[in-house]
C-alpha cells in the first residue's frame, strides 16, 4: 500500500489538517514532515477538482497525506485510491457507526457494548496502520537520503578527478616548456 502510495504520488507528508472551507471545498494542511516531492512552503491547500475518487476532509487532524499536484502546481489533489489517511480514519476503514435498532428491534446494553468493542477495534487498527506507516515512510526518506549523499559523493570524485586531469595536463605542459626552455639555453651555450 504504501509503496503503491510512493510510486503514484507526486508529494507526501505527514501534517496537520488547520482549516477547512466546506463552500470551496478547500482543506489547508501545516506539513510537519516531508517524505516525497519539493515544496518551500510549511502550508499547502488541498483542492480535489481533478479526481473522480475526491477526498474531503472534514476534521481537523494529524494525516499522512498521498497527493498529486493539481495544475496550478500550488495546490493538491487527494483521492480515496491513495493510503491517505488520519489517526481516526484509515485507508479502507469506514468511519465506526454508532449501532441502530434493526426493524425495530430495542437496543440493549450488550448491543452497545459490543459496538464499542468493534469501534476499539477499528480504531486499534487505524491506529496501527497509520504509525507502521509513518515508520514505512521515515525508513523511505532515510534511505533516499543516504541515495542522495553517495549520488553526491560521486559527482564530487568525478569533479576531483577532472580537476586531477586538468592539473597533470597542466604540469606536464610547463614540465615540456621547461625542458624546451632547458635545451634551447644547453643550444646556445654550446
Amino acid at each position: 500500500m504504501v509503496n503503491q502510495g510512493i510510486k503514484g504520488a507526486d508529494i507526501i507528508f505527514y501534517g496537520e489538517l488547520i482549516k477547512i472551507d466546506t463552500i470551496n471545498k478547500i482543506s489547508t494542511f501545516r506539513i510537519l514532515e516531508l517524505f516525497k516531492g519539493n515544496y518551500n512552503s510549511k502550508i499547502i491547500n488541498a483542492k480535489s477538482d481533478e479526481t473522480d475518487y475526491p477526498i474531503y476532509p472534514l476534521k481537523k487532524d494529524l494525516w499522512i497525506v498521498y497527493a498529486l499536484f493539481n495544475k496550478d502546481k500550488k495546490t493538491i489533489t487527494l483521492d480515496l485510491r491513495s493510503p491517505t489517511q488520519t489517526m481516526e480514519i484509515g485507508t479502507g476503514f469506514l468511519p465506526p457507526v454508532p449501532i441502530h435498532g434493526i426493524y425495530g428491534k430495542k437496543i440493549t446494553k450488550l448491543d452497545s457494548i459490543i459496538c464499542e468493542v468493534e469501534n476499539l477495534k477499528i480504531r486499534n487498527e487505524t491506529l496501527s496502520t497509520f504509525f507502521y506507516q509513518l515508520e514505512l515512510l521515515r525508513a523511505y526518506k532515510s534511505s533516499q537520503n543516504i541515495i542522495s549523499e553517495k549520488e553526491k559523493t560521486e559527482l564530487k570524485i568525478e569533479s576531483y578527478s577532472k580537476y586531477i586531469i586538468i592539473s597533470l595536463i597542466v604540469n606536464i605542459l610547463l614540465f615540456s616548456f621547461l625542458i624546451f626552455i632547458i635545451l634551447k639555453k644547453k643550444i646556445f651555450i654550446k
